[in-house]
Parts: C-alpha cells; structure tokens; sequence
C-alpha cells in the first residue's frame, strides 16, 4: 500500500489565522492517524506579497502549534522551471490561448450586460465568467494589442480541453475529520465548465494556483490533499488538468471553514483572528483547539 503523504501549503502573505491553524492541525493529525507523512509547502508565487519577513512568521506560528514536517520545504519561487514546462506542454495542445482584456474591462462589460437584464454567467466561486476577447474588442484593438506587447493572461480553452478528455472528470472524496479518515472515498461528480476558461499564467508570471498546484502535488508525491471547503470546487478545475498532463490523481478531502462573527471566512486582513495576536494575548493551544473545534 502506498504511504499516505499530505500537505499543509501555505501563502506568506499575510499572518496565519484561525482557519490555517485548524487546516494544519487536520494535515497533521491525518498523517498521524494514516501513518504517512506531513510536508509544508510556501505558496509563494506572488513575490510582491509574500515576503521573507513574513515566511518567517508564519514558521514560527507553525512550530507554536506543534506541527513536525518534513524537511526541505519546497518553495514555489524555486519550482518556476517546472510551471513553464506544464505550460508549454499544454500549450503544444492548441488549448492555450492569450486574452488581453483587463479586469477593468471584463467588469465593465458584465456590468453592463447585468444592468441591460441579460445576467452575466458566474464560476461557483461568484467571479465573472471570461466572455472573450471578440465580445468586447474589435480585431483592430486585438491585433494591436498583440503587437504592442500589451499585458496578457493565458487561459484553458475548457470546452476544448472537455472535448478532448472526453467529460469532466470527478474525482475520489474522503472524510476529513476524526473517524471519518477511515471512511473509503467516493466518487464526486464534477463540472469543470462552471468555471469556463480558467487563467493558466500571465506575462509576467508562468503560472497561476490551479496550474501550480497539480504540478506541485504530482512532483511531492502528495497522495491525500486536505484542504477546506472553499476549495471543493476548484478541484473539477484541478482534475483537469491532471488529466491533460497525464499526473496521478490525489484522494481529496475538503474541511469546514472557520468562519468570523459576521458568518464569513477569515481572511489574513484581520488582524484579530491571526495566529501571532491571539498567541500575544495569551491564548493557549487548548484555547486555540476548543476554538476552532478540535
């Protein structure tokens, strides 16, 4: 039986908070339970946002938590190479394409369409589906913009990529808490299309999450990804394109979110739910599990 191997991928981008706290916690006690092995992984393609300081940080928050992981950690920032080789690979497709409209652009013309009565169609996430290039500049503005090296995004031709695997692939569910570990996993029905032509990469960066992340999880042997729910549906995305470049498909398992008071999902913004504060004002890891619910 292959070792279960899980991962914990953080973004240094902001403090660690509530919600990060209960994903670790899980990744590790699944390692545990499983007995397989725990990697940390840094999130850090946005080398604008993410810092040193701040990947520091968020080690430090890490080891308060007990968490032990494997050792080297694999930084985002160094595996560049590898994202151009997925890209290139799915571009020698034909089901890569570049989009030039700005997301100033993209909103204007969905606002308009909303407020003509003709309701623009959203990805489960709630953003704008990418209408096209042609649906709001003319062959003049595109081919100019082509030649004038203007910033662009390269986008997964879905309904081609669908054509080509032939479905939208589902994909392997388990439980993610407690006994629920144990639970065999079943097969989740998947619609990649909701999300229409997802970003691939962009000028100035070979990659974006969805491409990166399966390139990571292949290359790390990751055989189990926990992660929370907010990320279920992004996995048809994901599913994809493991199937295009041939990579072996994980088993999932999606968590529930920590939520504010205002019912929403944490976000690194507020400073008052970040690992760091709550450990300066004295909170202890059994206050800190109770809280999140362990």
């Amino acid at each position: 039986m292959t070792e279960p191997v899980f991962r914990f991928a953080p973004s240094p981008n902001g403090h660690l908070h509530l919600g990060h706290a209960l994903s670790a916690l899980l990744n590790a006690r699944a390692a545990v339970a499983l007995r397989g092995r725990l990697l940390v992984r840094v999130e850090d393609i946005d080398q604008t946002r993410c810092t040193p300081e701040l990947e520091r940080d968020m080690f430090e928050d890490l080891s308060w938590l007990g968490l032990q992981w494997e050792q080297p950690v694999v930084c985002q920032s160094d595996c560049f190479a590898f994202y151009r080789e997925a890209l290139e690979r799915l571009q020698d497709t034909g089901l890569v394409y570049p989009s030039y409209l700005t997301r100033a652009e993209i909103k204007t013309f969905v606002n308009q369409r909303d407020a003509s009565g003709h309701t623009w169609p959203r990805d489960p996430d709630g953003a704008p589906l990418y209408p096209g290039d042609g649906e709001v500049l003319s062959e003049a503005e595109l081919r100019q913009r082509a030649a004038s090296d203007a910033p662009f995004a390269l986008r997964l031709d879905m309904k081609g990529a669908l054509q080509r695997i032939g479905a939208s692939p589902g994909w392997q569910e388990a439980g993610a808490e407690g006994a629920c570990l144990f639970d065999p996993a079943v097969t989740v029905a998947a619609d990649a299309a909701a999300w229409g032509d997802v970003v691939l990469a962009r000028k100035d960066t070979p990659t974006s999450y969805h491409l990166s992340v399966v390139v990571d999880d292949a290359r790390q042997g990751v055989t189990d990804v926990l992660r929370g729910q907010d990320l279920h549906h992004a996995t048809s995305v994901h599913r994809v394109l493991q199937e295009l470049l041939g990579l072996p498909q994980p088993v999932y398992r999606h968590h529930r979110l920590v939520l504010g008071e205002d019912g929403r999902k944490l976000s690194k913004s507020n400073s008052d739910t970040s690992l760091r504060s709550l450990r300066e004002a004295g909170m202890t890891h059994a206050q800190l599990r109770k809280r999140i619910g362990l």
